[in-house]
């Protein structure tokens, strides 16, 4: 079922006030995160793999794909909150070893680059045989959330079918028109997509056609539109890039923050 929410005071709603950034909240120290190197088609990517040390045995795993600054330590900081959650977190690389950009310019080259869906997917099973291979991972745990340009990568993956258990989240991401029509793959995975209300670069008929081709495929989803957010609004520093139309917005991060944990917590038992 499509569901639109309009957060009008979010942090009240929650119950939670904080002026530190979500993604800055503090993680365990027995968290660790470590450099993953992996090759596909000939060139070398560099992932990262967040867990927490203190807990044993296998538990669900989650699939972080970045903003279209590259790998950033932004991207790995969330999946090191993810490993405090309980979950193994796993930040997939899109671009290559060390391409990371704080040029917008150059960040568009590089998303540009990759919006061939096939050859991106090809990319995001690679991430997932790695975070699914690893020892303390359910295999048949496994979720997964994206921001921006990677919030646009979690959403082709349901569409392309993939069965997994936790659902994708997209936040702030950019929106597919995915072919849902006769002859195309099942949605098998639940969608949770955050998205900024106030959003100049996604137009209310493209929200609005994205959300029609979902309910009448009958796909599980749930779309939340934070009011007064733009784009970016989970990162801190949006704003910073001069970017109009991008910036943080500690409303809309919190209440997307505390979202993604119940739909996974909902989604695992």
């Amino acid at each position: 079922m499509f569901k639109r929410i309009i957060f009008i005071s979010c942090l009240a709603a929650l119950g939670f006030c904080s002026t530190t950034p979500s993604s800055e909240q503090p993680v365990k120290a027995s968290v660790e995160g470590k450099a993953v190197e992996y090759k596909l088609d000939g060139n070398t990517y560099e992932g990262f793999l967040a867990v927490d040390k203190s807990i044993t045995g296998k538990r669900p795993g989650i699939l972080v794909i970045h903003e279209w600054w590259g790998l950033s330590g932004y991207t790995k900081q969330r999946a090191k909150q993810l490993a405090d959650l309980g979950y193994v977190a796993f930040a997939m690389d899109v671009y290559g070893k060390g391409v990371v950009t704080e040029d917008h310019n150059e960040a568009g080259k590089l998303s540009a680059a990759n919006r061939d869906s096939k050859a991106f997917l090809k990319k995001i099973y690679k991430a997932l045989e790695i975070l699914k291979a690893d020892p303390n991972v359910d295999p048949n745990q496994i979720g997964a959330i994206g921001y921006c340009f990677g919030g646009k990568g979690v959403l082709e993956l349901a569409f392309d079918g993939a069965n997994l258990k936790g659902g994708v989240v997209s936040f702030h991401g950019m929106l597919p028109r995915p072919n849902l029509g006769k002859g195309s793959k099942p949605v098998k995975s639940k969608i949770l997509v955050h998205h900024g209300g106030d959003d100049p670069f996604i137009s209310k008929e493209v929200v609005a056609e994205f959300a029609k081709k979902l309910t009448d495929a009958k796909v599980p989803f749930t779309f939340v539109s934070h009011q007064g957010a733009v784009h970016g609004f989970t990162r801190p520093g949006s704003e910073k890039h001069g970017i109009s139309g991008i910036a943080y917005n500690a409303k809309a991060d919190y209440a997307s923050f505390e979202s993604m944990k119940t739909f996974f917590a909902e989604n695992f038992k």
